[in-house]
């Protein structure tokens, strides 16, 4: 259950405050002052404190020095009515997670609390990264007895006795986070703050104020200043997730970072000074994202210090049934019910699945089948279709070979849609007519030899449609036409 702390010397906001995050999930305590503040913390042993800057007594500036001198690990969020004077932003240069100001928007004050538990709950969980299943000693672990597993156990141990970066690759859903996690609670700043951006999920006009905060008046809507996740996680380790999909501007400024420790915020020109350990990590080759030049190489290297691959889960079956196990055990605990058997034929369809969404998709794949299953050990029928081969639409399609006359019967074309729309939903951020449209057109281009005039008519468009194609992109054909 998560736990929240609410300072403030008026009543009537602790009381409104009590009644915004009320709720069965939610363990709520109050005090009236810093200095009670300070004495509730060790008893109630909050994951959050909400706490306002000016109050009678110790001020809120006051008591979070005094907050981050014995829990620097605390995730503190500010509140003030004065956004136009500077002491939110100092308390901020303190260490404060976020500050907001009154009156509240709620939804802004639920969305700043509710990433602040995420960011806390990254901090507080153990990430393990045993070779065999010990699921009663730690909440998330790495898991998996194969070759491949033992590799990725090693660099783990390694990085983690250093300040080095890490850049972490593999296709989506492997556990690139769990990772990242597992570094930062295996190194030596694991009592500063651990904090993650998906750099994917900001949209890329926010990702450069996210990371390296702005100045007031900085752009349209930028009322007041604001500090990012690099000088909140100062001393500690930030993990940027899916770094290839970072803007140009943004990648110069992480290079600096990773230079010199220094940057600007948005609309400022005075250099920040900050220590903060990178892990990065991405889905996508940046080899080819750099000569295709998306992405810059001299960053590319300065990431690339250590990498860690981490494999598919098609290329490790032998981990399957140990994670099976795992997420067996983890669902009777989140459900509070006692864990289900699972059949030998069950665990041979895992093993024989191709998982394009990895461990991800086989977690979730499991939960399915505890809900479904009605007895106490998981068949065969409980898996979802696409796993148990009532739904194989691999086999449903058959695309003419060459020599055969016809086309595409109707079935087919929408047997191959089904499958597109499984990925997608697997894959959230999957965009399934650009990612189809730009793989036809490479297939084209080396069907023909890379003839643009033979490829335009195999797809049906123009030569000058082709062209833009080629150019939206970035199709580099010298380099896929084999």
């Amino acid at each position: 259950m998560s736990k929240l702390l609410l300072i403030d010397d008026e009543a009537d906001v602790r009381y409104s405050l009590q009644r915004i995050f009320d709720s069965p999930d939610m363990e709520l305590a109050t005090a009236a002052s810093g200095e009670e503040g300070l004495r509730v913390i060790p008893k109630f042993a909050p994951d959050i404190v909400l706490m306002d800057v000016r109050m009678t007594g110790m001020t809120g500036l006051e008591t979070l020095r005094k907050i981050r001198a014995t829990n620097p690990k605390l995730l503190v969020i500010l509140m003030t009515a004065y956004g136009t004077t500077q002491t939110a932003i100092e308390a901020m240069k303190l260490g404060a997670y976020d500050y907001l100001l009154k009156p509240f928007d709620i939804a802004r004050l639920k969305t700043v609390v509710g990433n602040a538990f995420k960011a806390a709950r990254d901090m507080r969980q153990v990430v393990s990264y045993e070779p065999l299943l010990q699921s009663e000693d730690y909440e998330v672990g790495i898991i998996g007895r194969s070759q491949a597993m033992q590799q990725v156990f090693k660099l783990v141990g390694q990085v983690s006795a250093t300040d080095a970066t890490a850049l972490i690759t593999g296709e989506s859903g492997t556990g690139k986070e769990l990772v990242a996690r597992a570094i930062y609670h295996h190194s030596d700043r694991v009592q500063q703050p651990f904090l993650a951006v998906n750099c994917a999920a900001i949209p890329e006009q926010l990702l450069e104020s996210e990371l390296f905060g702005h100045e007031k008046g900085a752009f349209t809507g930028a009322t007041v200043q604001r500090i990012g996740k690099f000088e909140q996680c100062n001393n500690g380790t930030i993990f940027l997730d899916e770094i290839g999909d970072m803007t140009p501007a943004t990648q110069t400024k992480i290079l600096r970072v990773l230079q010199s420790g220094t940057f600007e915020r948005v609309g400022g020109n005075t250099p920040i000074k900050v220590d903060v350990r990178v892990i990065a990590a991405t889905n996508k080759p940046l080899e080819a994202a750099v000569a295709a030049k998306q992405f810059r190489e001299d960053l590319f290297y300065r990431l690339n210090v250590v990498r860690i691959p981490l494999p598919p889960l098609r290329e490790r079956p032998t981990d399957i049934p140990l994670l099976v196990n795992y997420f067996l055990e983890k669902n009777a605990r989140e459900l509070q019910r006692p864990p289900k058997s699972i059949a030998t034929s069950v665990i041979r369809a895992l093993e024989k699945y191709h998982w394009p969404g990895n461990v991800r998709e086989l977690e979730n794949a499991i939960r399915r089948a505890h809900v479904m299953a009605k007895s106490d050990a998981i068949l065969l029928s409980d898996l979802p279709p696409e796993i148990n081969g009532q739904n194989d639409v691999h086999a449903a399609v058959s695309v003419p070979g060459p020599g055969m006359a016809g086309e595409l019967a109707p079935n087919d074309v929408a047997a191959l849609a089904r499958q597109l729309f499984q990925w997608a939903r697997r894959d959230p951020k999957l965009k399934i007519i650009p990612a189809v449209e730009r793989e036809l057109v490479i297939q084209a281009l080396k069907e023909t030899g890379d003839n643009q005039v033979h490829a335009a008519k195999m797809l049906g468009i123009t030569r000058a449609t082709l062209r833009k194609r080629i150019e939206k992109f970035h199709i580099q054909r010298e380099l896929n036409v084999k």
